[in-house]
């Protein structure tokens, strides 16, 4: 039997060994993710692709108001990995047994980046709106999201919940602050940009939004201004893979690239506030921060899970009783 020389041996080895890799490398991702960060996700997903762990795959996305996608998602949407707005919509797909459990366990709490609840306003700030008692004031005309579509509205009910909270107010008196907040909503749209883009038609007198959101319509050439109020909410914003991803080391890849120093940068400079705290102070003058900010966990909420039970059942929710009272 002829004996193959070592040389040969070796440069198979390697070819095959370099044909793994670009085959491991290769493939394709589908990213479901709410619908402010489709700019910014596209940019990062460019960076990953000139990596060697991204090289050669591909993604296909879609973008939309953060609890239809999730819902779209548990329906059967293909998805890899999805990008949304709450830890909520995260836990309607645990509950659907397509996220793990412990999706929040991952670094930074499997949050990608975070923002905070503003209000934007009219040029000149003509209703001078700074704080919450000012968007209850009359003739005052309010925008904000659906919360039973929307992600971002619900980080608006929360924050101005909470926000209550924080000014010494009783759980009965926050509660009935937001119902008398919705009773100045003129729009809810069904996603956080849609209800931009309604604002920007000239409906309302202040958008309850993202900082990102805001930045990411001015980044777009709108002259939106915003103020961010004393007490505001920290909207963190969870990214997790599908447990029955057919991708799913290619997704945990992208999943941990979108924390590290260089899509955390490409966050900052799309209007997102970074997790990692290196990042974050580079920025910090561009992201100031306010003494009265506060979380989903506070205390007075109790996470994601007790807040979804309280106030966003569809049936028995207080949003749900509310938006009755107010003809929402």
């Amino acid at each position: 039997m002829p004996r193959i020389p070592l040389q040969i041996l070796l440069a198979s080895l390697i070819a095959a060994l370099v044909w793994a890799a670009s085959a491991t490398a290769s493939g394709s991702l589908n990213l479901v993710a709410y619908s402010t960060p489709k700019t910014v996700m596209g940019k990062i997903i460019q960076a990953w692709q000139a990596t060697p762990d991204g090289s050669g795959v591909s993604f296909t996305q879609s973008y939309g108001a953060s609890t239809d996608q999730a819902k779209a998602v548990a329906a059967g949407l293909n998805a890899d990995i999805v990008f949304l707005s709450t830890g909520d919509d995260v836990n309607l797909l645990v509950d659907a047994g397509l996220v793990d459990q412990n999706w929040n366990q991952q670094s930074y709490n499997g949050i990608a980046a975070d923002t905070v609840v503003v209000f934007a306003v009219r040029n000149g700030n003509p209703k001078h709106i700074k704080g919450w008692s000012d968007l209850i004031k009359p003739g005052v005309q309010v925008v904000t999201p659906n919360p039973f579509s929307s992600g971002s509205a619900k980080w608006n009910v929360m924050a101005a919940y909470d926000a209550q909270r924080h000014l010494g107010k009783t759980d009965k008196q926050a509660t009935a602050y937001v119902q008398q907040l919705f009773s100045h909503v003129v729009s809810q749209d069904t996603s956080g940009r849609n209800a931009t883009n309604t604002f920007l038609a000239g409906k309302g007198d202040v958008l309850l939004t993202y900082e990102s959101e805001a930045l990411a319509s001015r980044a777009a050439g709108q002259d939106i201004q915003y103020v961010i109020p004393r007490q505001t909410m920290l909207i963190q914003l969870p990214i997790a893979v599908l447990k029955g991803s057919s991708s799913k080391n290619s997704a945990q890849k992208f999943i941990r690239f979108t924390k590290d120093a260089v899509a955390q940068d490409l966050f900052a400079q799309n209007g997102f506030r970074p997790v990692d705290p290196t990042v974050a102070k580079k920025y910090a003058s561009k992201y100031p921060s306010r003494p009265g900010v506060f979380t989903i966990d506070d205390k007075t909420i109790g996470g994601w899970r007790a807040a979804d039970k309280k106030w966003f059942d569809p049936n028995s929710g207080l949003m749900a009783e509310i938006e009755r009272a107010v003809g929402g």
